[in-house]
């Protein structure tokens, strides 16, 4: 079973707690894509939902292949919400945001009453932090935002290069109109810690730590789809 292959499984996973009528945040990235041509085929099929989607781009996908959307203004409190995540750890702790699409997910993911991870084996850790941390970052005061972000991971004993990220030669800029500062920590043990601190710093629009947000996972092997609970640390 290749990569997609798993990350298709997921999503068939994951549609069977998709209910008639439920108001539903869709996620970004290509497994939440999986996710949103299983769910198409379900809505062609007579399954009435409303979805709020994460990024533009899963917005197009949807537009595409009739899932139907409303906005978050419309539909401000969602019954479940379904997303991809970077790293995953046994207390389903997650780090987002390889999209870029961070700040939206966090918003729509803390609108619902419920949220569950689709993923593949690759993205379940015992410490989170190998998948380069996103912070999104507002462009005013760059580099005093930077500055403080450094001082965060010292203070937390973090160490590592932080990238900004680029789109081909210019800066990778968010939906939200953001920066977006990829920290390479490796580690990240005291995930907690590190989330209240970098939300302390004002230039930090948000960040990719989703902590005491995910109520399920769906990891999928080769030998099929698990779901994962999680587990006090």
């Amino acid at each position: 079973m290749d990569a997609r292959e798993m990350k298709i499984k997921a999503a068939e996973a994951a549609l069977a707690y998709v209910e008639s009528g439920m108001r539903l945040g869709i996620g970004t990235g290509t497994t939440a894509e999986e996710f949103v041509r299983l769910l198409a085929e379900k809505v062609a099929d007579g399954l009435k939902v409303e979805g709020v989607p994460t990024s533009e781009r899963t917005a197009r996908l949807c537009v595409e292949l009739g899932v139907p959307l409303k906005s978050l203004d419309e539909l401000p409190e969602l019954d479940l919400t379904i997303d991809g995540a970077d790293e995953v750890d046994h207390s389903l702790r997650l780090i987002k945001g390889g999209g870029g699409a961070l700040l939206r997910e966090k918003i729509v993911a803390a609108a619902s009453t419920r949220m569950i991870v689709i993923a593949d084996e690759s993205k379940v850790v015992e410490t989170l932090g190998a998948f380069p941390l996103p912070i999104e970052v507002n462009p005013f005061g760059l580099a005093s935002t930077r500055i403080k972000i450094e001082k965060v991971a010292a203070r937390l004993g973090l160490s590592g290069e932080l990238r900004l990220r680029q789109s081909g030669s210019e800066n990778f800029m968010t939906d939200g109109g953001h920066f977006i500062i990829d920290a390479s920590f490796g580690r990240i043990p005291e995930a907690e810690a590190l989330s209240t601190e970098l939300n302390s710093i004002p230039g930090v629009v948000e960040h990719g730590l989703f902590i005491n947000m995910a109520t399920l996972a769906i990891i999928a092997g080769p030998a099929g789809a698990r779901t994962l609970q999680a587990k006090n640390t």
